[in-house]
């Protein structure tokens, strides 16, 4: 276990090569902080963080650098979440409640995110298997073709087009539409399957085919593979640390153009707290130098999909995680009031 005295020192070192990218030095940190020892003390306690991995010595300058196992360290213990400002938050809280549906809120979320951190913003669609039913509309196209449309509890809208083997007449339709709603409305995706499977014996014979149709195209759009959506935005932000990546950006790049990377390094939707993963505790080799700060967000106190940031890992932790939080929090806020 560490001193505290020697912890002291660590978190010095983050604060001071985060916010001045250069190597820290003994002499720096005792001027910059009020450590209470000399600079000989100092010096020993960071070459004991030296052996112990905590920091690095990157060239032969007298300064040291935080190594990931040393970030870890301080996120864990060292380093509170920086509120937002009264003023951010009234920011945050403006700029989201002006969208008009969930993917002008992903959008704007995105956006946002990008520029609170000035890191890379990485949102996810909330997911259809953890969501609600809130509506299920049917609307007449032609004698044998209807429109199916779902609505979910977080503003997500699916559209169906179902073409049907024999005509279904408007009465038929309000018929199923009422009867569907009376079912499903407010009810978990998983249910919709048992809640529906009978419902074709509530209607006359000829129209039972057209029923089933109807249920079987609502019952797949409930589980289609396609819904880990992600949308990404603040690439360019990366620009500006290209002294943090050893060789170059590029694997960084190309690992956030792949979708499937980018869901596993948020982690699973269900898991609502900040996380942090740093540097080489991304198991994709080409974000090893970088960290990812995620949290869940959602409506009712569930997380129903998750949002972060990917940044090098000489990162502002206090402040991004700050950042994470609070957007997840107004976020959730708007799915839950839409």
């Amino acid at each position: 276990m560490l001193s505290e005295r020697r912890l002291q020192v660590l978190r010095a070192i983050v604060q001071d090569y985060v916010g001045t990218e250069e190597p820290v030095g003994s002499k720096a940190l005792t001027e910059r902080h009020s450590l209470g020892v000399s600079p000989a003390t100092v010096r020993n306690d960071m070459a004991a963080l030296e052996d112990e991995g905590f920091i690095a010595q990157p060239h032969t300058s007298a300064g040291r650098i935080p190594t990931d196992k040393g970030y870890r360290l301080f996120v864990d213990k060292l380093a509170g979440v920086k509120p937002m400002t009264a003023p951010e938050r009234r920011a945050i809280q403006n700029f989201l409640e002006g969208a008009v549906d969930l993917d002008d809120v992903v959008a704007r979320t995105v956006r946002l995110l990008a520029q609170l951190t000035r890191q890379v913003a990485v949102v996810q669609y909330p997911s259809l298997t953890r969501s609600t039913v809130r509506h299920v509309e049917l609307l007449s196209l032609a004698p044998a073709r209807v429109m199916l449309v779902l609505i979910t509890d977080t503003g997500r809208v699916e559209q169906r087009v179902v073409d049907c083997p024999a005509p279904f007449g408007d009465a038929s339709l309000a018929d199923l539409r009422a009867r569907l709603n009376s079912r499903v409305a407010n009810r978990r995706f998983a249910d919709v399957p048992s809640l529906v499977e009978d419902l074709p014996e509530a209607f006359e014979h000829e129209d039972r085919g057209t029923v089933s149709t109807v249920l079987s195209t609502l019952l797949e759009t409930l589980v289609e593979e396609n819904e880990e959506r992600l949308m990404i935005g603040g690439t360019a932000n990366l620009t500006r640390f290209g002294h943090d990546f050893p060789l170059t950006i590029r694997p960084v790049l190309e690992a956030l153009e792949e979708q499937v990377v980018l869901l596993k390094l948020l982690g699973e939707a269900q898991d609502p707290g900040v996380t942090v993963r740093i540097g080489h505790e991304n198991a994709h080799e080409g974000l090893n130098s970088t960290s990812v700060v995620s949290v869940g967000y959602g409506s009712g106190g569930e997380a129903l999909a998750k949002l972060g940031v990917v940044g090098p890992t000489r990162m502002d932790y206090p402040g991004t995680m700050g950042a994470v939080r609070a957007v997840a929090r107004y976020v959730g806020q708007i799915l839950a009031e839409s």
